[in-house]
């Protein structure tokens, strides 16, 4: 039997809860473990139930999903988190993937896209919607400086050439076994190299790999 993956549900409306849980449901490889109202909530079910995936709305009562995705990427073992809302402005997108989200989905999103979407994350890849895209990649080019610019190329001092062919590769959109093809490496060998990347340049997702190698003008 293929491995599950366990699915919590977060959002303050029932409904769309209600929805969500019974459109998952359906899938022979995901499991809705729970569902919570607000990020509280949610933080203290993650620790309960061990989900692999939280689908987190952003406004909530008690405690929104960004601030429930920075705490929840504080722990040891934190959850992939895929933030799931009807607002694309541009705080929003930035605010979730600096908070450590894995993907951004616009609650509009077809059905079989937020499971393909969810599957994606689990293999370890980002998830944008395209409108999360262009707003990211607008916000960027709005917001790159000489300073950004600098602080982006010192921390990526921070790597071994090859770690940062990888991290370049990464900021292409590459999955791992595509890197691996590209730079004649085994997917292993890629794995421990995006693992290192990760710890030096303390990030939490491979977006915010690639929004540095973006300001660094490296792509």
């Amino acid at each position: 039997m293929a491995d599950v993956t366990r699915v919590l549900v977060v959002d303050d409306d029932p409904l769309v809860r209600s929805a969500l849980s019974l459109m998952l449901g359906g899938q022979p490889d995901l499991d809705v473990v729970g569902e919570a109202p607000d990020g509280r909530v949610a933080i203290a079910l993650t620790a309960k139930l061990r989900p692999d995936i939280v689908l987190m709305d952003i406004r909530m009562p008690v405690l929104g999903g960004l601030e429930a995705t920075r705490e929840l990427h504080r722990r040891s073992d934190p959850p992939r988190v895929i933030v799931l809302t009807t607002f694309d402005a541009d705080e929003h997108v930035v605010g979730a993937l600096a908070a450590g989200a894995d993907g951004f989905l616009l609650k509009d999103t077809p059905p079989p896209e937020i499971v393909a979407a969810i599957r994606t994350v689990v293999a370890g890849d980002p998830m944008l919607s395209p409108t999360a895209t262009r707003t990211l990649i607008e916000r960027l080019r709005r917001e790159t400086g000489d300073d950004r610019v600098a602080s982006a190329r010192t921390a990526l001092q921070a790597l071994t050439d090859r770690e940062l062919d990888v991290a370049r590769e990464v900021g292409h959109g590459l999955s791992n076994a595509e890197i691996a093809a590209r730079l004649h490496l085994s997917v292993p060998t890629v794995k421990a190299h995006v693992s290192r990347v990760f710890d030096k340049l303390q990030v939490t997702n491979r977006v915010q790999i690639a929004i540095l190698v973006h300001d660094a003008g490296m792509e």
